[in-house]
């Protein structure tokens, strides 16, 4: 089982949600890759480690975490921007859920 470094999938993933969701508020999709989520490292690393049972939310909420991205994305490429946008909230809360858990990962860790 790959050990996932929790610091560093906690900074990526705040720095990715952060470039996606300001993507969208500024209306600047140019400047972000939005499908940049599918090539997500941390998914690598938790499809190697699954099977144990302390990864079993996490690996839940990563995701869900996902498919709201991947449903904006998809929304926002049909033309559908308003209907995206209506997603966003939901997306910041799957990621604050995600980093979290990657939080109680590293607390387990430490016992």
């Amino acid at each position: 089982m790959q050990r996932i470094d929790i610091d560093s999938a906690i900074r990526l993933h705040t720095q990715w949600r952060r470039q996606f969701m300001n993507a969208f508020a500024g209306g600047d999709y140019a400047d972000m890759p939005l499908s940049e989520h599918r090539s997500c490292t941390l998914a690598k690393a938790l499809q190697e480690a699954a099977g144990s049972a302390e990864l079993t939310q996490l690996i839940s909420i990563h995701d869900r975490f996902h498919m709201l991205a991947n449903e904006i994305v998809e929304l926002s490429n049909n033309g559908l921007g308003d209907s995206a946008d209506l997603l966003l909230p939901e997306l910041n809360e799957a990621s604050h859920q995600l980093v979290g858990e990657l939080d109680k990962l590293r607390e387990y860790r430490e016992r």
